[in-house]
């Protein structure tokens, strides 16, 4: 996966300015595929060299004229090529998980706040896309790009589930371990 396939994704849906591509990384695509808004502008930039992308700089005169880029036909098959290739499942790679392995061979380090700053964001996280699916899934879903678009959404919601409840008995198992040493 690249970022190049996320923003062809998010032009066959329809055609954006930089600016609107950043808003929809921020607000929704950003949510399973992060990058900066500098790393998007210099993917457009290469997408245009390759003939993924199409830019149409806008009747407003001068510099910074506002470009709207629109997926190319070539862009199209890149994508579908990308869509239907297999792609082997991608390791977990959390640093969090690596830092906690080392505080229990280095011992008395706490983690403590990271977990809870941890569990803080899962929450958010998790509240933002119920938030999500309340507001834009709570009919019927009678399309399959509904279907889909939903499927990706529960796999956010499951996801920070699972993050939600393993933060919160990691820092309840932490608490009760702090609260020991001190009775010592």
């Amino acid at each position: 996966m690249s970022l190049r396939c996320a923003i062809l994704t998010a032009l066959v849906e329809r055609p954006s300015t930089g600016k609107e591509l950043t808003r929809r990384f921020d607000s929704s695509i950003g949510y399973f595929w992060h990058a900066t808004h500098q790393q998007i502008y210099r993917e457009l930039g290469n997408m245009t060299g390759d003939g993924l992308i199409q830019p149409h700089v806008s009747q407003v005169k001068g510099r910074g004229a506002p470009r709207t880029y629109e997926i190319t036909e070539t862009g199209v098959r890149y994508l579908r090529e990308w869509v239907g290739t297999g792609q082997e499942p991608v390791p977990l790679r959390d640093p969090l998980l690596v830092r906690m392995r080392a505080a229990a061979v280095l011992g008395d380090i706490d983690l403590t706040d990271d977990i809870q700053q941890h569990l803080d964001y899962h929450r958010s996280l998790l509240q933002t896309y119920r938030d999500i699916e309340n507001r834009d899934f709570n009919g019927p879903l009678t399309t399959r790009r509904q279907r889909l678009q939903h499927l990706i959404l529960q796999a956010g919601i499951d996801s920070e589930l699972s993050w939600t409840e393993w933060c919160a008995k990691a820092a309840e198992k932490l608490a009760t371990e702090r609260a020991e040493r001190h009775r010592r």
